[in-house]
């Protein structure tokens, strides 16, 4: 039986996520990912006073180091990457499917949801206050969204390594279908009628997913219709906006505390 197109075109997109590797640079960010049983490493790079750092490591982590000239880093980075002699060759990690990783249970289930959020800065940024505050997941489009780079991984300080990142096909249906599993998805925009302290009011005992858009293009139109509260966080002043990891921050912080 001929498969669907739809299987055939799935399975190729799984084969090539699976191909696609990136390198993280940095002692904190190649230690973390050492460390991690889940990542899988294919190149390590180490100059000798990186290896000397990063001894403790070495013996689990599964893969031998090449010991490099650090007047001739042998590492496609970017010019201005800090990477203090270490960088490691991986593949993203699987976390698995959004349905497993947010099943609802346990205390107030809590999940991020980040529409065209492209900077890997502000995306290591919230994926490391979503470990802080106990997010089951940080969700973003497979397109138009920051993917695991080395900037990201630095940026997380070892929250890419143990908080799921997970990229899907349409984040309007993902929310869909974390609202059919029970989760209250309420998004975050400046000029909402509620407060976001009203929204986790209202949100009391049940699970949310908190949704944020990029800076200026905010959410788009359906996933903002696809929201069932929109919140805003409020200002002292006549003026004031956050950037999106730290609205993240706020978000996560007033869903969090929830009693």
């Amino acid at each position: 039986m001929k498969k669907p197109q739809w299987v055939i075109e799935k399975e190729r997109s799984r084969r090539a996520a699976a191909a696609e590797t990136f390198w993280m640079f940095g002692i904190h960010a190649v230690r973390d990912a050492l460390a991690n049983p889940m990542r899988d490493k294919l190149r390590l790079v180490l100059t000798r006073n990186a290896a000397d750092r990063l001894a403790d490591a070495l013996p689990g982590a599964g893969i031998e180091p090449e010991i490099a000239d650090a007047r001739k880093f042998p590492v496609p980075l970017d010019p201005g990457s800090v990477h203090q002699g270490a960088a490691v060759e991986v593949r993203p990690l699987d976390w698995g499917a959004v349905e497993d990783v947010c099943r609802p249970g346990g205390a107030q289930p809590l999940v991020v949801a980040l529409d065209r959020v492209t900077d890997p800065h502000n995306v290591g940024a919230i994926l490391r206050s979503a470990e802080v505050f106990g997010a089951r997941a940080v969700i973003a489009p497979s397109r138009h969204s920051a993917p695991e780079t080395g900037a990201l991984a630095k940026t997380a300080c070892g929250a890419l390594e143990r908080q799921p990142y997970l990229r899907v096909r349409n984040l309007a249906d993902t929310l869909e279908a974390l609202i059919g599993m029970g989760y209250r998805a309420v998004g975050l925009d400046g000029e909402a009628d509620h407060t976001l302290a009203e929204a986790a009011a209202a949100c009391a005992g049940e699970p949310v997913v908190l949704v944020l858009g990029a800076e200026g293009p905010g959410l788009r139109d359906r996933t903002r219709d696809t929201c069932q509260i929109m919140a805003r966080v409020p200002f002292a002043g006549e003026f004031g906006s956050l950037n999106v990891s730290n609205a993240a921050a706020v978000g996560l912080y007033a869903m969090a505390a929830r009693g």
